[in-house]
């Protein structure tokens, strides 16, 4: 089930099944916006709920804190806490509130004149309600109506602000869950050549979008031998597909060239996983729909920046061609790698990828993926970790993160880890010493095919998977950074 989001009059609203009100929960008590109604259905609103109203239903200032309210009518109203962080709290408010009506028609009752920055908020709750709602099982649609209030009405400024960022909010959160759904299939449904064509089917509906999947002999052609060297023990054949939004060609726009790690399954390869360690390998393409699914939102905005995104897709297998162990592969850069793990296989397609992005001669190379267990030790299953080749680059992605909820640490780029890629039969190894600053040394092995331009990289390995859901996250997989990335993006278009 997922969630279609409407700016609705206060009336609409009032009207749905299930009625969501957003409160601030202050010093334990709280004042409710005048602008709202005293009454919702048969559910009478006291102007102000008190300290030991609010500890005895368990409504406190943590974003998501709810209580339950119901009359002698059909309407249930729900009073929920946004906590204290704008939009954060309304997007988590958002997703609460859908969860706790099931199937419900929902209304959303949001004061314009309590928030700061009605546009954005108005976007958080459209994406709070998607995202919330989304079910892999079940695609059907349900209402969400969002209405602004104010005292005596809102402004046309401000109506203007709500529907302008229940439109973004939706088209983000809609393409979010597009990427879910493709993390989500099982990998025996989902090879290489399906995920192409399924992203290639939802692309081509896009005019001001070109795209293209590359077989294996046009890969082989391109000299991308670490895609190629991945793939070599599965029966089914690599892809690579690109995709280029342009909104006016000829024009002098920012240009981004996104990357995203597309491994259908990863097994190890000849370095092969425990059993348990493989469950879940299904979205190791993370990615892949993530820097897709980005492309996808640009062009729904209408973002004015040219967006490259290379998607590199392959199964990690232990077929009889496999790359062993101690292989050495050739790089589309002319790099040659030595495998000495072939469970670090994601760097050597994103190396490929990398290497075709740098030749684009982008303004600045992001790519994301789901690479090592070692950010996971480091950071868990809700921060990702980043590595920037600047301050401000890494400043001006944090700050997208936050605005849009994802949580991002910044990690070291050392150079004095970059010895533990030496190789005394290539260029470089695939890996460092083992156990020892793994995700750093992933992301300088992976600078090396930036050529010199600025990078940004994602290793989202903990939170691009969840196994329980909670507020907007669903369990599974979760696309992770795609709202970052479009922010970002997003934001230099505007600067």
């Amino acid at each position: 089930m997922s969630r279609s989001v409407h700016v609705v009059s206060k009336a609409d609203a009032l009207a749905r099944e299930t009625v969501l009100v957003p409160v601030v929960v202050r010093d334990g008590a709280v004042v409710l916006d005048g602008a709202l109604p005293s009454a919702i259905g048969t559910v009478e609103l006291a102007p102000r709920l008190d300290e030991s109203w609010c500890h005895r239903h368990g409504l406190t200032s943590q974003a998501g804190s709810s209580v339950v309210l119901r009359g002698f009518g059909p309407t249930t109203v729900v009073l929920v806490s946004v906590g204290s962080a704008e939009p954060e709290g309304y997007r988590v408010a958002a997703a609460t509130g859908v969860r706790l009506a099931g199937e419900d028609a929902v209304g959303f009752l949001l004061a314009v004149d309590g928030v700061a920055d009605a546009r954005l908020v108005a976007q958080a709750v459209a994406e709070g309600a998607i995202l919330g709602s989304f079910d892999y099982k079940d695609d059907a649609e349900r209402p969400f109506d969002l209405a602004a209030l104010a005292s005596p009405l809102p402004t046309v400024a401000a109506h203007d602000a709500i529907v302008a960022g229940a439109r973004d909010g939706s088209i983000v959160a809609e393409s979010v869950n597009w990427a879910r759904r493709l993390i989500n299939t099982p990998a025996g449904d989902l090879p290489p050549r399906e995920l192409a064509s399924r992203v290639i089917e939802r692309l081509d509906r896009h005019p001001r979008v070109a795209v293209e999947a590359w077989t294996e002999s046009r890969i082989r052609a391109e000299g991308l031998g670490g895609l190629l060297g991945v793939g070599r023990g599965s029966a089914e054949p690599t892809r690579l597909v690109r995709a280029t939004y342009d909104p006016e060609p000829g024009a002098a726009l920012p240009h981004v060239a996104l990357v995203g790690k597309g491994v259908t399954f990863d097994s190890g390869g000849l370095s092969l996983k425990p059993a348990a360690s493989m469950i879940g390998q299904k979205t190791d393409m993370s990615g892949a729909a993530i820097v897709l699914g980005a492309i996808s939102a640009l062009h729904e905005l209408g973002v004015r920046v040219r967006a490259t995104a290379f998607a590199p897709m392959t199964e990690n297998l232990t077929g009889d061609k496999a790359t062993k162990p101690g292989d050495v592969l050739t790089i589309r850069n002319g790099r040659t790698v030595e495998v000495l793990n072939t469970d670090a296989e994601g760097r050597l397609i994103l190396a490929d990828a990398l290497s075709l992005a740098a030749e684009v001669a982008p303004d600045v190379i992001i790519d994301i993926a789901t690479l090592t267990g070692a950010q996971r030790v480091a950071l868990g299953d809700e921060v990702a970790a980043v590595y920037a080749s600047d301050d401000d680059l890494a400043a001006a992605v944090l700050a997208s993160g936050a605005r849009s909820g994802e949580q991002l640490w910044r990690m070291p780029l050392t150079d004095s880890y970059e010895s533990q890629l030496d190789s005394d039969v290539a260029d470089m190894k695939n890996i460092g010493k083992v156990g020892v600053a793994g995700s750093v040394v992933a992301a300088l092995f992976l600078r090396r095919f930036t050529d010199g331009r600025p990078w940004v990289h994602f290793d989202i390995a903990g939170p691009g998977r969840s196994d329980a859901a909670g507020g907007y996250v669903n369990v599974g997989g979760t696309a992770f950074g795609l709202r970052t990335i479009v922010d970002y993006v997003t934001g230099l278009a505007r600067d």
